[in-house]
């Protein structure tokens, strides 16, 4: 699968799709597939953004929205600063961009090949945020910085897909 492809399952995760809903809990564990059945009771609305701005969704529903970046990998580390620096580039400028607009990022990342909710959300620590989306922000693992200064998400410290849904449909 390519990124626009797996940009397009989370988009109809969000959506409640029940077809990619089926397709992506088919080796899930029975937990799991619970949570991701709870989004098709509080769907959001989601927008493909275009252009390579660092934001691929936008996903909105009456109670929260959040911009999110989806990133997959074969491995279980992204590191930010491969790719000539455009990744490390792309989070700075999302994060600023959200702490301007107060407005919870979403970091969601996708490895290929593995059982179970293969998908991980992580989030930065971000100034003024209010609301739900404050509280929800506190509970996402943070995108850590190695020691060079550049981001980097370890899928196994991300929160799983199916448990943010679980949080975000209560």
């Amino acid at each position: 699968m390519s990124a626009s492809q797996y940009e397009r399952e989370l988009k109809n995760i969000l959506e409640g799709e029940t077809k990619t809903l089926e397709i992506i809990t088919k080796s899930c564990n029975v937990i799991e597939k619970e949570n991701y059945s709870k989004i098709r009771e509080k769907p959001f609305a989601v927008i493909r953004a275009a252009g390579s701005y660092g934001i691929d969704l936008v996903a909105t529903r009456g109670d929260i929205s959040f911009l999110t970046e989806v990133k997959t990998s074969i491995g279980d580390t992204l590191h930010f600063s491969s790719v000539g620096g455009k990744l490390q580039e792309q989070a700075e400028t999302m994060k600023k961009i959200c702490e301007k607009t107060k407005t919870l990022p979403i970091y969601a990342f996708r490895t290929k090949g593995k059982r179970g909710d293969s998908w991980r959300i992580f989030t930065f620590d971000i100034e003024g945020l209010e609301g739900i989306a404050n509280v929800v922000n506190k509970r996402i693992p943070k995108i850590n910085k190695s020691k060079n200064g550049n981001f980097v998400m370890r899928w196994k410290e991300g929160m799983p897909l199916s448990d943010f849904i679980s949080y975000l449909c209560k």
